[in-house]
């Protein structure tokens, strides 16, 4: 059985986390999570509220992360899932996040990225030359890291599929379920 990965941390967007999760495992993939430290995440949930600027936040579920970035050997993962939230704002600046990154990357395995999860992508040096979506206010982050801005609830480039935010799943998770599909079938 073909092993997904997903990296998050505290403030990951609920939905966006336990989407991909619950679909991997119904399509037969083993997921593992993985953040700074093996223990229970609290994830959030982002809505709009008429008359705010921005999304408000309030708690969402809870869920054990299973191991920590540290102690993962990317070599065992067929492919990789970065949800959205503030997560990525602060798992970006691990080193052992970054290289996890960078190896899925550089074995050329599937990864889906979502919401803000593209600013991950973009510490860890894997967007040049890219063309990326990502939750908008994310744009200047994918360009400043030299990738093209698409404004798509499913962009596939590569085996890199990125989309906007949680309204986006089933295109999102679609393209993914393709490419994971071809390239590390379960």
């Amino acid at each position: 059985m073909a092993k997904i990965l997903i990296l998050t941390g505290d403030a990951a967007e609920d939905l966006e986390v336990m989407y991909p999760y619950q679909r991997l495992l119904e399509e037969g993939y083993d997921v593992d999570i993985a953040a700074p430290t093996a223990k229970r995440l609290q994830f959030v949930v982002h809505d709009f509220v008429d008359g705010f600027d921005t999304y408000t936040e309030k708690p969402g579920h809870t869920w054990p992360a299973d191991t920590a970035f540290a102690d993962i050997d990317p070599a065992g993962y067929a492919a990789l899932v970065l949800p959205g939230g503030r997560a990525p704002e602060y798992i970006r600046n691990d080193e052992h996040c970054r290289r996890i990154v960078r190896h899925f990357f550089d074995s050329d395995k599937p990864v889906a990225a979502l919401c803000h999860g593209p600013l991950v992508l973009a510490a860890s040096g894997v967007l040049a030359g890219r063309t990326v979506s990502a939750y908008p206010a994310c744009a200047p982050d994918v360009r400043a890291a030299g990738a093209a801005f698409a404004d798509s609830a499913a962009q596939v480039d590569g085996v890199l599929v990125t989309g906007r935010a949680w309204p986006d799943h089933p295109a999102w998770m679609r393209e993914f379920l393709t490419v994971l599909r071809a390239k590390a079938p379960c």
